[in-house]
C-alpha cells in the first residue's frame, strides 16, 4: 500500500461534549478582566491534565470539563481565522417574554457522579485564574428522579444518539480549522413553581406536549401549536435533521425561594439553538410564545465556541502577534467593542445586557 492509500489525518477529538447525562453538574460563567487573556491561554493545555488528576483521585466519577469561549473574548485570545458562527448571545424581546443576554467570557461545564468530584476540580481551575477572571454566575445542578425536571416532566428524550448525535453537536467540513468544535448556548431559568403546580394535569401537558408519566409525545392532532415540543421541532433542511445534544439540569434553593432548569444545549451551529428560541420567545407564528415561558422567566444567556481537545493542547498565535497582523480581516459578526464585563453579584433575577 503506498502513502496515498493510507488513511488520512485523524478527525479532530472533541471535548467531553458527548459525555453522558450525570447526576451532578457544576455550571460557571467567568468574565476575563483587561491583562488576564495570558492566564486563560496558559490554562487551555492545562486543562485536561487537571481534570485527569483531579479523576484519578476521585475514583470513579465519571468527571468532564467542558471550556467554551465567547465572541468578544475570541479576539482578545487569539489570532485569525475565527469560528464561523461564533457571535455575541442575540437578546430575543417578544411580546410577554424575554430571552436576555447576560456578561459571559468562558463557560466551564463540568459534569460527574459526585458533586465533591465538580467542586474539587472547579476549585483548581479558578485558582489557576485568580486575579484573572470573576464568577458572574454559578448553578449547581443535581440529577432528579426518572430524569425529569423540577417541573415534573422527563428533560432530554429526543436527543440524537451515536453518530446523530455528532453530527448534531460537531462542526465537521463545514468549518475545517474548527472540526472537532461545537457551539454552546446556555440559559439559567427560574420557574414558577407555585403557578405551574396549580394547573391541571391535561393544561401541563398542552404546555409541554408530551404526556406527564409515561413521557410520550402528544398526538399531531392533539398536539397544541404553542406547545414546547411543537415550537422546538424543527423541519429537515434538505434531508438533514435539525437537532441539538441537550444536557439540561435542575437547581434549587429553598433559603432563595429559586428553582429551575440550566439550559445548556450544544451543537454544530448556533442557527438551529437560536432558531429553537425565536419560536419559543417571538413565536411562530410570530405572537405565538412557548406556553412554558409563562411559568418559566429565562434570567441569563450566553453563547459559547468549544474548542476541540487538540485545539486547547496546541492553542492558536495569540492575539496581536504578528499572524494576527498579517492575517487577513474576516466578518465574524462581532461587535469589535472589548469584552463585557461586571462585578460577580448574585443573580436574584432578570439581568440586562451589559451598556457599552
Amino acid at each position: 500500500m503506498t502513502p496515498a492509500d493510507g488513511p488520512g489525518p485523524a478527525a479532530p477529538r472533541p471535548q467531553a461534549v458527548r459525555a453522558p447525562l450525570s447526576c451532578a453538574a457544576l455550571f460557571l460563567v467567568l468574565t476575563v478582566r483587561p491583562g488576564g487573556e495570558q492566564a486563560v491561554r496558559d490554562l487551555l493545555p492545562d486543562l485536561a491534565p487537571l481534570r485527569r488528576s483531579v479523576g484519578f483521585r476521585g475514583g470513579d466519577t465519571g468527571l468532564s470539563c467542558v471550556l467554551g469561549i465567547g465572541s468578544l473574548l475570541w479576539d482578545r485570545l487569539f489570532a485569525p481565522p475565527r469560528p464561523a458562527g461564533l457571535h455575541p448571545f442575540r437578546e430575543l424581546r417578544g411580546e410577554r417574554h424575554t430571552a436576555p443576554a447576560t456578561p459571559g467570557d468562558l463557560l466551564l461545564h463540568l459534569r460527574a457522579e459526585r458533586q465533591d468530584a465538580c467542586f474539587d476540580l472547579a476549585g483548581l481551575l479558578l485558582e489557576r485564574l485568580r486575579g484573572a477572571v470573576d464568577v458572574v454566575d454559578e448553578v449547581t445542578g443535581f440529577g432528579y428522579p426518572d430524569r425529569r425536571d423540577l417541573l415534573g416532566f422527563v428533560d432530554g428524550t429526543e436527543n440524537p444518539e451515536g453518530a446523530d448525535a455528532d453530527r448534531a453537536a460537531l462542526i465537521g467540513a463545514e468549518d475545517p480549522d474548527f472540526a472537532g468544535g461545537s457551539y454552546v448556548v446556555v440559559q439559567k431559568y427560574l420557574h414558577d413553581l407555585a403557578g405551574w403546580q396549580a394547573l391541571p394535569v391535561g393544561q401541563q401537558e398542552g404546555a409541554v406536549g408530551r404526556t406527564k408519566l409515561a413521557d410520550v409525545e402528544l398526538p399531531a392532532a392533539e398536539q397544541p401549536v404553542d406547545s414546547h415540543v411543537a415550537l422546538t421541532s424543527l423541519d429537515p433542511v434538505d434531508g438533514e435533521e435539525r437537532e441539538i445534544v441537550r444536557l439540561n439540569m435542575p437547581f434549587g434553593s429553598y433559603a432563595d425561594r429559586e428553582f429551575g432548569t440550566y439550559f445548556i444545549g450544544y451543537c454544530h451551529t448556533p442557527a438551529v439553538t437560536e432558531e429553537m428560541l425565536e419560536n419559543m420567545f417571538l413565536g411562530r407564528p410570530p405572537g405565538s410564545h412557548d406556553r412554558l415561558l409563562d411559568f418559566s422567566t429565562a434570567v441569563t444567556g450566553g453563547l459559547f465556541f468549544v474548542p476541540s481537545a487538540d485545539l486547547l493542547d496546541d492553542p492558536p498565535p495569540a492575539a496581536g502577534t504578528a499572524a494576527a497582523r498579517i492575517a487577513p480581516a474576516t466578518a465574524d459578526g462581532s461587535l469589535g467593542i472589548g469584552s463585557l464585563k461586571q462585578q460577580p453579584t448574585p443573580l436574584a433575577g432578570p439581568q440586562r445586557s451589559a451598556t457599552v
